[in-house]
């Protein structure tokens, strides 16, 4: 059992800092894409320098950004798996272990008392969300680097039903032509639509992980998810909010059922340094990597 949890410390760790270090490939791709399309001399020389940042914190094994953002950890865990009860300790544990070893800025501050930990864990922080699955023995685990700048700045509300989804494009766009371009452009936009503020807050953020170019199953959230898309882009933001022809490499909405009287809805933002990472562990702890193909834990 020891070695198990020693295990899966230890590669959780090893791939937060790498997440920190090396974009997932999905936002590689589209960052690349995006800056095809450019034709200004700006927006063209604000994406080399990007590349650029990617390259060499790859090359001298440095984060990306300073900011490395609060760790959070987004779980599908079968009832099943092995070390469920030693779970959220596991990841408590590889974030110490990152922050020393990668390394990660100190960004837990205890709130009130107002003082950095210095080691990025705190009351509740790292943040770890569960969702327990019946009759399975994997554990499914999402890691993301909540910056300062982006995501952690979300935004959220309840519209009265008779504002419609019109009322949840409105509040979209009206949050994107204000922090929007404080949030390092181009961005990965999350939407949640649900029941309660609680809910909607938790499904924007989940709505960052989906990898990019995937839709919504719902054919009217697809929609809204691409009107919202072209309407973002049309503003103009560009690369580091200099201007340009996108603005964002994705709008992905998640949304639950909800109550009659309420629609709530939130926004996340992602920054272009998007650090998102996706590992499965399977019952005998062979894990895989779905974010990042280059990934090794030799």
């Amino acid at each position: 059992m020891q070695k198990s949890i020693q295990k899966m410390t230890d590669v959780m760790a090893k791939f937060v800092g790498y997440s920190g270090k090396v974009l997932p490939d999905d936002i590689t791709a589209k960052l690349e894409e995006l800056s095809k399309k450019e034709s200004s001399e700006l927006a063209k020389t604000i994406y080399k320098t990007m590349f650029e940042n990617q390259k060499l914190a790859k090359q001298l094994d440095r984060p990306s950004c300073q900011d490395t953002g609060v760790i959070q950890f987004f779980l599908k865990c079968g009832a099943n798996f092995p070390l469920i009860g030693e779970l959220e300790q596991i990841l408590i544990n590889s974030v110490l272990k990152a922050t020393k070893d990668a390394p990660l800025r100190h960004n837990s501050v205890e709130t009130f008392d107002e003082y950095n930990t210095g080691k990025n864990v705190g009351k509740d922080t790292p943040s770890i969300f569960w969702e327990i699955e019946p009759n399975s023995d994997k554990c499914e685990i999402y890691t993301y680097m909540a910056g300062g700048g982006c995501s952690l700045p979300g935004k959220a509300t309840v519209l009265m039903p008779g504002m419609g989804y019109e009322g949840v494009v409105k509040f979209v766009m009206d949050i994107m032509t204000s922090y929007g371009i404080n949030a390092c452009p181009p961005l990965l936009v999350g939407v949640g639509v649900g029941t309660s503020i609680d809910v909607a807050s938790l499904l924007s953020k989940k709505a960052l992980l989906r990898p990019i170019g995937t839709q919504n199953p719902n054919e009217r959230a697809a929609k809204t998810e691409k009107l919202l898309e072209d309407g973002i882009n049309s503003i103009g933001l560009g690369p580091q909010g200099m201007s340009g022809s996108s603005s964002v490499m994705g709008v992905h909405i998640e949304n639950s059922a909800r109550h009659p009287s309420v629609i709530a809805v939130a926004v996340n933002v992602g920054c272009w340094s998007h650090r998102k990472g996706h590992i499965i562990w399977d019952s005998n702890l062979n894990f895989s990597i779905k974010s990042h193909k280059e990934f090794s834990y030799e």
